[in-house]
């Protein structure tokens, strides 16, 4: 398995997660776990959370299928690995909040997974679409201006928010 290095993402994996994304819902992040944001990309989504106060795991050549850190993984996942990354998470019954795309309720390994399961789903639906941010080369694009063309939510799986869905507003 690839251990998520931004240079082995495919191409549609490298975007990176803008600190305004973690901005947002951070009062909604536990303070009192450690979080391993266990996709490394460039490196800035764990340093970021890190900025913000918590407790992070996040260390490049660390193969996310082959490890298990800390209390509650905090991500963006590589888009092409999600089937994977989530079976994974549920099997080490590890709480998370990823950003994915907002279709992603709609599959049928979604539902498998979590349809049945004990500990439903609770998802935080930002103001607008998060731009992330694309990686050319090992490098931001700086050139690119409000490219994403999907919606995603925040999906939370044993965090216990304070309603199964959060409406973010100004």
């Amino acid at each position: 398995m690839a251990s998520f290095h931004t240079k082995t993402f495919t191409k549609y994996d490298d975007w990176m997660t803008p600190d305004s994304a973690w901005d947002n819902i951070k009062q909604y992040i536990p303070k009192d776990k450690v979080i391993w944001e266990a996709f490394y990309g460039n490196g800035a989504s764990g340093s970021h959370l890190k900025d913000m106060g918590f407790n992070v795991i996040h260390e490049d050549n660390l193969d996310f299928f082959e490890n298990d850190r800390g209390d509650i993984v905090v991500s963006n996942p590589p888009f092409t690995k999600v089937p994977d990354v989530l079976k994974r998470l549920v099997e080490l019954d590890k709480p998370f909040i990823m950003i994915m795309q907002s279709s992603k309720i709609n599959t049928q390994y979604f539902r498998k997974l979590f349809s049945n399961n004990e500990n439903h789903i609770q998802i935080i639906i930002p103001r607008k679409r998060i731009q992330f941010q694309k990686l050319v080369n090992g490098e931001i694009d700086e050139n690119q201006e409000k490219k994403c063309n999907f919606d995603c939510f925040y999906y939370c799986w044993k965090i216990g928010l304070p309603k199964d869905i959060v409406w973010l507003s100004d």
